[in-house]
């Protein structure tokens, strides 16, 4: 009897050892990370920055612009980044999807992964030349190069025009982004014996758009409302 009681006790503590290990081991187990989506958007706007920080230095360049419009639903166009240099204004609209990216350069909509529609962004961007050209009455000749920057988690099934440096609708990943813009200014120089622009016109577009930059929090946030409303 005593024999079969000394058993039972190492059974038992046996037993008790094995779920302190195993509540342990969960305890200590590594937790999952994850980054927001906020999160994964500033990580985007960081890498964009990057990219055009290496610009020449006769460009300048301005992110997050407001400005008016009179077209848009919103009242409104809410531009990524603009880069004023002096063979042109390069307009740039970013999108962080995942996945593959499929549309041509008329089509209303895009699709993406084949499950849901995203509003085409070369239209999109279209509708923000058109605002700028309300704001840069004085120079009404400009050149205008629409940009939409990827991230590199999607891959592209559109319109191979939309990656070639002729076109002045340019659909990039966010890590060419400083690439495209100076082979698409290499190209305009190819074609014209001097410079579009004057560093004084450069500065002078530069100085116009910034000041017609709406910076008021409640405006942006009305603006950001209607758009997710719409």
């Amino acid at each position: 009897m005593f024999k079969n009681l000394i058993l039972w006790f190492k059974s038992s503590n046996a037993k008790d050892n094995k779920k302190t290990s195993r509540k342990s081991s969960i305890q200590n187990a590594p937790m999952k990370r994850t980054i927001n989506s906020s999160r994964i958007g500033e990580l985007g706007e960081h890498k964009i920055n990057i990219q055009l920080d290496q610009l020449p230095k006769d460009t300048k360049y301005l992110s997050d612009i407001m400005i008016k419009n009179p077209k848009s639903r919103t009242g409104f166009s809410q531009i990524d980044h603009i880069i004023v240099s002096p063979y042109g204004l390069f307009v740039i609209e970013t999108k962080n999807y995942n996945g593959e990216i499929k549309g041509g350069r008329s089509d209303k909509n895009w699709r993406v992964n084949n499950r849901f529609n995203m509003f085409n962004p070369l239209k999109q961007n279209f509708g923000h030349i058109k605002a700028l050209e309300r704001v840069l009455t004085e120079q009404p000749d400009l050149l205008y190069i629409s940009m939409v920057s990827f991230t590199m988690r999607c891959r592209f099934s559109i319109d191979p025009e939309l990656r070639k440096i002729e076109s002045n609708e340019l659909i990039v990943y966010d890590t060419e982004l400083s690439e495209f813009i100076n082979r698409k200014v290499n190209r305009i120089k190819a074609t014209s014996d001097k410079a579009l622009l004057t560093d004084a016109e450069v500065q002078n577009i530069y100085e116009i758009i910034q000041s017609s930059n709406i910076t008021d929090p409640a405006l942006r946030l009305e603006h950001v409302a209607k758009i997710k409303k719409e």
